[in-house]
């Protein structure tokens, strides 16, 4: 594991309880203005029955689904954040680092209509991941990700490479966090060298500004 890979997992670690209160209070308006609802959207209107979410956090869209009747289930490699999950009626919540999921070692449970990953791709060897995670769809199965817009994110900076999130203006004690940029051109690359071929892509954007919150893909097994 790579010292920015090995800090990024520290800084979830040392942030977990912040990042909770972030999203259980709605201070980070680009969740509540957009990204929260195109995530829900995308996954509802595939309509799955059985959805697994990849990085679910501390489990709002879990329970979300869950509500409209769709069974959910969740993974974490963050045991704080599978533990407020599992506290607010989330269930089943695995907890299993991503390495091990790449590796196949745990069981998380298999035959998924649906797999999403909502801003949860955030390290930088992601392909080992999502060919494992080709491997737990049902036949018909498609991969949903929300991540950071690269246009939006770039910062004038467009090529793939670490970069770092402060979370200034943040509430509470926050830990910097190493975070792998990557441009959409190396996305849709990770996307065919893990088995899939891209399905749909959309660019939520803010209702106001009309400026990309995210980029959203929507991919499928290939062959």
């Amino acid at each position: 594991m790579s010292a920015s890979e090995s800090s990024l997992l520290q800084s979830w670690q040392h942030n977990a309880q912040s990042w909770i209160e972030a999203i259980r209070t709605g201070t980070l308006e680009s969740r509540i203005n957009v990204t929260d609802q195109a995530i829900l959207l995308a996954v509802l209107s595939l309509q799955p029955e059985r959805v697994l979410d990849l990085g679910c956090g501390e489990g709002w869209l879990l329970r979300a689904l869950a509500e409209r009747g769709i069974e959910a289930v969740g993974v974490d490699g963050g045991a704080t954040l599978v533990e407020a999950a599992r506290a607010a009626g989330s269930s089943p919540v695995h907890l299993a680092s991503y390495e091990s999921l790449a590796q196949a070692t745990v069981d998380i449970g298999r035959n998924y209509d649906l797999i999403c990953a909502n801003f949860a791709l955030l390290h930088q060897d992601i392909i080992p991941l999502l060919t494992a995670m080709n491997a737990l769809l049902a036949p018909g199965g498609t991969l949903v990700i929300q991540t950071l817009h690269p246009w939006a994110a770039a910062a004038g900076n467009y090529q793939d490479g670490w970069r770092e999130e402060t979370f200034a203006g943040f509430r509470g004690q926050w830990q910097p966090m190493p975070w792998y940029f990557r441009t959409l051109s190396s996305w849709l690359k990770a996307l065919d060298m893990a088995g899939y071929r891209l399905a749909g892509l959309q660019e939520p954007q803010h209702p106001q500004s009309s400026a990309p919150q995210s980029l959203l893909l929507v991919a499928e097994p290939q062959g």
